[in-house]
């Protein structure tokens, strides 16, 4: 019976149409980013109510966050695209042997930011760029995030080993529960407690842990092909290092991220807290969109780790261009609502601030104009991350938000001023989607020659 059922999940990975096979485990993926993103939107709108200060303490601690989801990001996807090849090779013990490595490897790191952010933590808000009057809200709010770091790492490891399998509904239950229920409890410990910040971050943290105990039920009721018992983790540093390695562009890509944010938050704290603020939640309004392209990525990945593992170059390429053609399009129709509302999607934020809606609206209208650059860069680095290719997947994934982008962020305020911090982003997207070009170009043609 369990030959039976992973037969029957090689010959779907492998032999059912591209487009309806993305699609379907692309749904789920993106549902999950989705939740994933207005969960903490919503804790960026009930902390708004809070005044400006506390919403740009949100924004501040956001990007410490983004650090931590980036250690998952890396050990969930160096696991998932081993383990996609793996399965497509019919390999399925040395699969569960790397799955389970990542995931007790994931909550051993989390476990180590733990301690090492609190001990830490003046000093690490000061780093992330809290201005003296936001600093007291950041504090308080990153203390809990940083008790929820091991469940929030190992959460984001499984979820990408789950959608390495095929398995991208189970992986969004999991985490779509987490965001749901964050929703919920966000006002009732924000105002019905009367906890204020603390109570927005303590509710994230529960919210982490249950959504962590339902991807792990997934694992542990036999539901997986994956084995994550402690006897199948490896005792060679060797499979350790090589799962850092697969993982390093999702590390780049998620970590720079937030380090691109950290820098962002420092050039606009020298215009004050509404720049911050505002900065903040376009960053927001933003990931809402942007989300979906990295859940419709999440999609197409085990169909490329699987079909290229099992030498179906054809069925790479089509799934290649299938990803990046469509994915250009929603984005593209995304950004005409997306730059229209700009004011009012700014309002229901911060409410009446002036200053915020001003740069907020300015910001949001830039970024939308070069929305549609966006998905050549993600799907490249992704495929050539899931194919094995890493060192060109980290060169390509820290384009957008690493030298593209920081070289930009500290020039162009410069000469620029305020208007130099708010077009950094949109100009460095252009830079990277320019450079992956002639990437794209030569392994079409390379797929196409095999």
């Amino acid at each position: 019976m369990e030959e039976d059922r992973k037969e029957a999940q090689f010959r779907k990975m492998t032999g059912e149409p591209i487009p309806g096979l993305i699609l379907l485990l692309a749904v789920p993926t993106i549902i999950s980013m989705i939740v994933t993103a207005i969960y903490n939107t919503a804790d960026t709108y009930f902390v708004s109510k809070l005044g400006t200060s506390a919403s740009g303490a949100v924004g501040i601690v956001m990007s410490l966050m983004g650090l931590i989801q980036s250690l998952g990001f890396m050990i969930g996807m160096g696991s998932g695209s081993w383990m996609s090849r793996l399965l497509g090779e019919k390999k399925d013990e040395t699969a569960s042997e790397v799955a389970a490595s990542g995931f007790y490897f994931s909550l051993a790191l989390g476990l180590l930011v733990a301690v090492m952010g609190r001990c830490f933590l003046d000093p690490l808000i000061g780093l992330l760029g809290a201005t003296s009057t936001i600093r007291p809200y950041a504090r308080e709010y990153a203390q809990y995030i940083l008790y929820a770091a091991p469940f929030l790492i190992a959460s984001f490891t499984m979820n990408k080993m789950l959608c390495a399998e095929g398995k991208a509904r189970f992986a969004m239950i999991g985490i779509a529960s987490g965001g749901v229920l964050n929703m919920f409890l966000d006002p009732i410990f924000i105002f019905g407690l009367k906890l204020g910040i603390a109570g927005a971050a303590i509710a994230t943290g529960l919210s982490q842990i249950v959504g962590f105990c339902i991807l792990l039920y997934m694992f542990v009721s036999g539901r997986t092909i994956a084995d994550l018992r402690w006897k199948n983790a490896s005792r060679h540093i060797g499979m350790y290092i090589r799962i850092v390695e697969s993982g390093l562009p999702s590390f780049f890509r998620q970590g720079l991220a937030s380090v691109a944010t950290i820098a962002l938050n420092w050039m606009a704290a020298g215009y004050g807290d509404a720049a911050v603020s505002a900065m903040a939640i376009v960053s927001k309004v933003f990931m809402l969109i942007f989300s979906v392209l990295i859940g419709f990525g999440q999609g197409y990945q085990p169909v490329a780790g699987y079909n290229y593992g099992a030498k179906r170059y054809d069925r790479v390429r089509e799934a290649f261009l299938f990803m990046s053609m469509s994915a250009t399009v929603f984005m593209a129709i995304c950004a005409v609502p997306g730059y229209l509302a700009a004011p009012q999607l700014i309002r229901l934020f911060i409410g009446s601030d002036p200053d915020v809606v001003e740069i907020g609206t300015r910001a949001l209208r830039f970024q939308c104009l070069t929305m549609a650059l966006l998905p050549l860069n993600t799907c490249c680095n992704m495929t050539f991350q899931t194919i094995g290719r890493t060192g060109l997947a980290t060169f390509l994934s820290t384009a957008r938000q690493g030298y593209a982008f920081f070289p930009v962020i500290f020039l162009l305020p410069r000469f620029l001023g305020l208007t130099g911090v708010e077009v950094a982003q949109p100009v460095a997207d252009t830079v990277a989607f320019l450079i992956c070009i002639p990437y794209t170009v030569r392994f079409l043609q390379e797929l196409k020659n095999k």
